[in-house]
């Protein structure tokens, strides 16, 4: 159970730095599938590269935590950033987004996310 929570945790962590880095090198085809109804354009999609970064950098800090920290600091690490996914919805359901994503896809995310969180502190 162990080797798999650490597994599972750490392809989290590339699927983050993946998602981060497709914002930052295409923003508006990666804002379309994010769930708001409008998203920015022209000198405005600068503000798509800001999630682009927060998620490369949270990627990053779960694969450092996992190599460096081990499954414990890891596994408060993924609680507290299961807040970030949460936050992602709320936006899409305060600005008319898709219900189906902010549930679907951020809600389950910030799931996934916790409970992999959970599964580290207790193997850990």
């Amino acid at each position: 159970m162990y080797t798999a929570t650490v597994v599972l945790a750490a392809v989290l962590g590339v699927a983050v730095v993946v998602m981060g880095a497709a914002y930052l090198l295409a923003p508006v085809a990666n804002a379309k599938g994010f769930g708001l109804p409008d998203w920015p354009e022209g000198t405005l999609t600068a503000w798509l590269n800001v999630k682009g970064i927060r998620d490369l950098a949270m990627g990053l800090a779960i694969l450092v935590l996992l190599a460096t920290a081990g499954p414990h600091i890891s596994g408060w690490y993924l609680l507290v950033s299961a807040v970030v996914p949460v936050g992602d919805a709320l936006i899409l359901l305060r600005h008319r987004g898709s219900k189906a994503l902010a549930y679907g896809m951020h809600g389950a995310t910030a799931v996934v996310v916790a409970a992999v969180g959970a599964a580290l502190l207790l193997a850990g």
